[in-house]
Formats: structure tokens, C-alpha cells, sequence
């Protein structure tokens, strides 16, 4: 009987630690079938202008099959955006996205998402629903998130980066974003490079 009871220990023991992990068991697959949202640690990070991170640079194909490289932005502050259609925080977030991204175009904000572990019809259908306006780059298997390892948790979907002008990484949010929080970081941002003359990285110009 005993090794019965340290077996049904052991069981249990592992099967809360995948839960507390809550690693999406489709990291890597073809579609957000059956995944479940980040978990872990999230929470509002904001790095000081002189320890900032160059964001890497992002390329794929868009949603709607246009090619997409983050250097085609350079020279402007971006909002990158990691989500998927079977992300409930995602759906939840995506309408305020939408707004600020409106809100900001005529000051030179952009934003993008990466639409990842997702199926191209349920990530249109959804963009269309929420009239989402600006790209997302298809990740269908994970490849492009994982550009952004050692920056946000390849599992933490919803995420959102701010990156400024040169580049780099000015602020990150691992988990959904309020529609405050967010404005209130573009609106530092833009308060601290908007009446400077604007400057291109040296990966490529706007």
C-alpha cells in the first residue's frame, strides 16, 4: 500500500507543477488548440533610457501576406503586441490596443502584433470582429516569439513591448495591458523624443 500512496504523490506532485508552469502544451505546433494563456510572473517593466535592450529585428509575413521587417519602422516608437484568437486576456486587451493604436497613428506610433500558435482563419476572423487596424505578423509555430527570449518569457502570451525610437526596449507588459497603462508609457515616451528630431537606427530608415 505504500508505494500506491507515494505514486499517487508523486502524480499529483507533477501534475501541479504543469499547472502552476501552465506552459501551452502547443508551444512549437501548428495552431492555439488546447494552449493556455501565460501564467507565470507578469507585471509593468520600464528600463531607464541608458539600459535599454536593442529589440531584435522582427521579420515574417503578415496576416494579410504582406512581407514585414521591424526595421521598415525605424526612426518611429512601436508597440509590439504578442496574442492569439484562443487567448482570452488577448481578446479582452485587443479592443483598447485598437483604440490607441487610432489614437497615436498622427503622432507616429505604430502598432504591430504577433499573432502566435494560431491558425491564419481564426486570427482574421478576429482581427475583422475587432476591426483591428494595424498588421500582425503569422507565427503559426512559435518561431518569431522566440526572437524576443531573454526579453519576455517565450510563453507569455498576451505581452506587450514598447519600443522607442532608436530601437530598443523602453518598456514591456507580461500579460494583458490596460488601456491606461499603455497610454500612459507611449505618452512618456513620446514626451521624451517628440520634440527632438527623429533618428533611424542604424538597421534601416523610415
Amino acid at each position: 500500500m505504500l508505494w500506491v500512496v507515494v505514486l499517487v504523490g508523486l502524480v499529483g506532485l507533477v501534475a501541479w507543477r504543469a499547472s502552476a508552469w501552465n506552459v501551452p502544451s502547443t508551444l512549437g505546433g501548428e495552431s492555439g488548440a488546447g494552449a493556455t494563456p501565460y501564467s507565470g510572473t507578469t507585471g509593468l517593466t520600464i528600463y531607464p533610457p541608458d539600459e535599454r535592450i536593442e529589440a531584435p529585428d522582427l521579420q515574417g509575413v503578415t496576416l494579410d501576406g504582406e512581407l514585414f521587417a521591424l526595421t521598415d519602422l525605424a526612426g518611429r516608437v512601436v508597440v509590439l503586441n504578442v496574442w492569439g484568437s484562443w487567448c482570452s486576456p488577448c481578446r479582452a486587451e485587443a479592443p483598447d490596443l485598437a483604440k490607441l493604436a487610432r489614437e497615436t497613428a498622427d503622432r507616429g506610433v505604430r502598432f504591430v502584433g504577433i499573432d502566435t500558435r494560431d491558425t491564419t482563419a481564426a486570427a482574421q476572423a478576429f482581427v475583422r470582429a475587432v476591426k483591428i487596424p494595424y498588421p500582425s505578423i503569422a507565427d503559426p509555430d512559435g518561431q518569431v516569439l522566440l526572437e524576443l527570449a531573454g526579453i519576455i518569457p517565450v510563453t507569455a502570451v498576451p505581452s506587450t513591448l514598447v519600443v522607442d525610437r532608436q530601437g530598443n526596449v523602453a518598456a514591456k507588459v507580461v500579460g494583458q495591458v490596460s488601456y491606461a497603462t499603455l497610454r500612459g508609457l507611449l505618452e512618456d515616451e513620446l514626451a521624451r523624443t517628440e520634440d527632438a528630431p527623429s533618428k533611424a537606427t542604424s538597421r534601416g530608415s523610415s
